[in-house]
């Protein structure tokens, strides 16, 4: 019978795979940790909603108004912030937020914002405040870390957020990084402190002075690399976009044109140009868009050159309603006979509206849109009519010319007089050298 022996080496390597094993398994439960951590920290790095679109948030955010998954509703809603974990787990994370945020008043608005964020122990950053018919006001707040969601909450509620983008860097190893290069530039610079204290002739002096500042140098834009990234972190930054709610009405016409009639503009949209045989009929397309966020009404539509009003066109697009929505277009027709060359100038206007369907007190919009028609000269034999029309206009031209010329030899005229009387003189002269007798009456008597 054999018995155990505690020294026998295969026993001893067994224990040794044993303890291999364990410490392999430890390890690989350390690592899965890890990334476990990193895998929380980059589902949570970035957040981004607009308005109009699907909000993206992690999975234990609640659902939050706004477009809801498979609708086509064209209606333009307030998107509420999301909720934003700040759990660093012992990194080093900056924390950086920006919205577009929806006011009926910018002003009141700013005011509201600086007083929310002052309670939390935050403090106003920057601002930059525009007026006029559409103010704009964008505030950059600091708040701590831990006040980051909160604060975001207390913005989103003074009006409608239109934007929200929020994201989470994590700079940890940037700054170990930063860190260690200090270190070993503090080092550096202390090893050449001492040599230059040490050093004896002036061109190692002046060669270990200029090592020096330039470590020094580098060794200071570390240090402000690494405060730079230390504010960062200790400090979350929030940048808010106000404006008001109703700011950006807009109108656009687009005048096109097509050779042709076909009863009701059934070939619009034209060309942007168009060249026919004068004569020939053509037909006008007029669309008119509405480009804003605001409905609009009481349109108005002149051209002085086609001599017509929004009355004289035919729907052909869209419902002639007394409203347009936003993105909404209506389009006309006119038919008319190119009998000559025109560029027209055609101009729409109309009136926003509120929320309540209320014309926005002293607010218009307009567009002016251009297009030319050329009428060719068909050629061909001309006829009667037209032989007379040329020789009225040739009779016409030459009878401006007859009176420019009139009028060019008028301020001469007096010259005429002049003339006759030196001529008279030089033939009298001329006689007289010739025979003198011819100039004396008592010779040719005698």
């Amino acid at each position: 019978m054999t018995r155990w022996n505690p020294r026998s080496p295969w026993l001893v390597g067994m224990l040794l795979s044993v303890v291999l094993a364990l410490v392999t398994a430890a390890c690989a439960g350390g690592n899965d940790s890890a990334e476990s951590v990193d895998s929380k920290l980059s589902s949570q790095s970035t957040v981004t909603t607009l308005a109009g679109s699907a909000t993206t948030a992690p999975s234990s955010a609640a659902p939050r108004d706004g477009f809801a998954p498979g609708t086509d509703s064209g209606e333009f809603r307030s998107v509420e912030p999301v909720i934003f974990q700040t759990t660093s787990f012992g990194r080093d994370i900056i924390f950086t937020a920006e919205m577009t945020v929806a006011v009926t008043d910018v002003g009141v608005a700013g005011d509201t914002a600086v007083r929310e964020i002052a309670a939390l122990g935050g403090i106003l950053f920057g601002q930059r405040t525009t007026g006029g018919p559409n103010p704009v006001s964008v505030l950059t707040f600091k708040v701590e870390p831990a006040d980051f969601s909160d604060a975001l909450d207390r913005l989103g509620e003074i009006g409608e957020v239109r934007a929200q983008n929020v994201s989470a860097s994590d700079v940890t190893e940037r700054i170990v990084d930063l860190e260690s290069r200090i270190l070993s530039a503090e080092a550096s610079v202390e090893r050449l402190r001492e040599l230059l204290s040490s050093a004896g002739g002036v061109a190692v002096v002046v060669q270990v002075e200029t090592e020096l500042l330039q470590r020094e140098t580098q060794l200071e834009t570390l240090r402000g690399q690494l405060r730079t990234l230390e504010d960062q972190v200790s400090l979350a930054t929030i940048v808010v976009t106000l404006t008001e709610a109703e700011i950006r009405p807009g109108i656009d016409l687009v005048v096109t044109a097509y050779p042709g009639h076909d009863g009701v503009g059934l070939s619009c949209h034209g060309e942007p140009g168009l060249a026919v045989d004068e004569g020939n009929e053509a037909t006008l397309c007029f669309e008119i868009v509405n480009t804003g966020d605001t409905p609009l009404t009481d349109f108005e539509l002149v051209d002085p050159v086609l001599d017509i009003t929004l009355d004289d066109l035919t729907p052909v697009l869209g419902e002639a309603a007394d409203t347009l929505e936003p993105g909404e277009r209506v389009m006309f027709a006119l038919e008319i006979v190119a009998e000559r060359d025109l560029r027209t100038q055609s101009r729409v206007g109309a009136t926003p509206l509120n929320q309540e369907g209320e014309p926005l007190s002293g607010r218009t919009v307009a567009s002016t849109a251009t297009i030319s028609i050329s009428a060719l000269d068909p050629g061909g034999v001309p006829g009667f009519s037209e032989g007379l029309s040329a020789s009225l206009g040739f009779l016409a031209d030459a009878g401006r010319v007859l009176i420019l010329s009139l009028g060019v030899a008028l301020p001469f005229l007096w010259l005429a007089p002049l003339v006759a009387w030196l001529y008279v003189r030089w033939r009298r002269r001329d006689r007289a050298l010739v025979d003198p007798a011819a100039d004396d009456p008592l010779g040719a008597t005698g």
